[in-house]
């Protein structure tokens, strides 16, 4: 019926000017495109005269629509703390008895780190009081980590002859709304980056000042012995250090404040070897036999149950686990092949870390190992390389690891379209997002880590 727009064709013709006698009179001069610059249907034989095609431009739409995946996981995870000071105070050593999750055993007198079993405090009666004596003097042992907020920031800018034409022609409008959309999950998205960098970026001879960044949980849920042994896959077999005996960069061992002990004994090529010294700031890290390529195991479940059995163990709740999407799928494969299926979990992340709601219709489902949601990270790394083996694995209590916020994120803006070109030295404007925060664990042994692993 003449007028109704009922087909394609007709709401082409409607839109662009060449519906009955109505329409764009310069397009028609034009020979009645079909379009901007070309036709949209060449059948009806529209073509635009000869030179004249240039005048218009392709019509794009306003929206701009991303391709990229820029989620949040580890952030969103992260339970938020306002900072309160520059550090904590932590126990590191049991009166006897050592740091493991149990009392040590041994030969020591009491209150040594492995005391004999009869030295445990069983005294005789009437018993001398004093060093020296049938009931000496012992003390728990305690540390101090320190924390130094980090600060996280993004500049942009946008010119005014920019901002102006993207509110006329086909322009997007307001420019600066669309950029600050897109900053702002860039902004999110390098924070999760920095929260999933991989132990061996921190000595990979390039990242000269990347304590800058938030501290990896790659680095915190980590041990002496996991450090030692990508020491001897790493630098001491392709001999970064050819001469003399190399030296462990102090960003790999080097944590809030205090170190781990990695000790390399030997030179390059002569008996070279690294060795890790237990203490309170290792977490539970399985790695296998070693960091080199061939040591890379199968993912099987008796790894996973083992992980989250020392956890508990040692005192730790675990509350998600972390990791790629190709592991979550090896271990739905493990789960398949033994009529066993994933179970999936309602939670939300908040400002206090993930968390189970029940009975809500809010955040979204998440697919659970043993009640523990399992969440996929597209930046979680893989020991041996992406594409080579499987995402490692963090099976994290978050109780006693968070984001420690000084200061929030906030958008700045300044610059002509607020009356003040001078402050940017621009005619255009400039904006900026910061976060200042840094993360924190008070609890290393109740964290773990699954590392080297490949499918089957």
């Amino acid at each position: 019926m003449s007028g109704y727009i009922n087909t394609m064709k007709d709401l082409e013709a409607a839109t662009y000017g060449y519906a009955g006698a109505s329409g764009n009179a310069l397009l028609k001069s034009a020979g009645v495109v079909g379009g901007f610059g070309t036709p949209h249907d060449s059948t009806q034989g529209f073509t635009a005269a000869s030179g004249l095609g240039d005048l218009y431009n392709v019509l794009y739409g306003q929206k701009v629509w991303s391709m990229l995946n820029q989620e949040v996981n580890a952030l969103a995870m992260l339970a938020k703390r306002p900072y309160t000071s520059s550090g904590w105070r932590v126990l590191k050593d049991r009166a006897e008895g050592g740091s493991g999750s149990s009392i040590a055993i041994g030969t020591g007198a009491q209150g040594a780190a492995a005391p004999r079993a009869d030295r445990l405090g069983g005294v005789a009666e009437n018993a001398t009081l004093g060093t020296g004596n049938d009931i000496p003097p012992i003390a728990p042992q305690y540390a101090k980590l320190y924390v130094s907020p980090k600060t996280v920031a993004h500049l942009f800018e946008f010119s005014e002859l920019g901002m102006e034409l993207a509110a006329i022609d086909d322009g997007v409008g307001d420019i600066r709304s669309i950029i600050r959309e897109d900053m702002g999950k860039h902004h999110a998205e390098t924070q999760n980056k920095m929260l999933l960098m991989p132990l061996e970026r921190y000595d990979d001879g390039t990242a000269t000042t990347i304590e800058r960044n938030y501290t990896s949980l790659m680095k915190i849920v980590s041990s002496a012995a996991e450090i030692a042994a990508m020491y001897e896959a790493d630098l001491l077999a392709t001999g970064k250090n050819d001469s003399g005996t190399p030296a462990v960069v102090a960003d790999v061992v080097k944590l809030f404040g205090t170190s781990r002990t990695v000790t390399i004994s030997g030179t390059h090529g002569n008996n070279e070897a690294a060795t890790g010294t237990a203490s309170f700031l290792d977490s539970e890290v399985d790695f296998g036999a070693g960091y080199a390529t061939n040591d890379a195991r199968v993912l099987s479940l008796s790894l996973l149950n083992s992980m989250i059995r020392r956890i508990r163990q040692n005192g730790g709740n675990p509350k998600v686990i972390l990791t790629g999407y190709d592991t979550v799928q090896a271990i739905a494969d493990l789960l398949q092949s033994q009529e066993r299926f994933m179970d999936r979990k309602e939670i939300v992340p908040s400002h206090n870390g993930v968390r189970g709601v029940k009975g809500q219709e809010a955040g979204f489902r998440v697919a659970t190992y043993y009640d523990i949601p399992i969440i996929p990270c597209k930046d979680m790394p893989s020991t041996g390389g992406t594409n080579v083996n499987l995402s490692d694995i963090l099976i994290l209590d978050t109780d006693h690891l968070w984001l420690s916020v000084m200061k929030p994120t906030e958008y700045f803006e300044d610059g002509i379209t607020s009356g003040n070109p001078f402050g940017v030295g621009k005619l255009g404007n400039q904006g900026m997002y910061r976060t200042m925060a840094e993360t924190g664990c008070s609890f290393f042994k109740g964290q773990g880590k699954i590392t080297n692993l490949k499918s089957a």
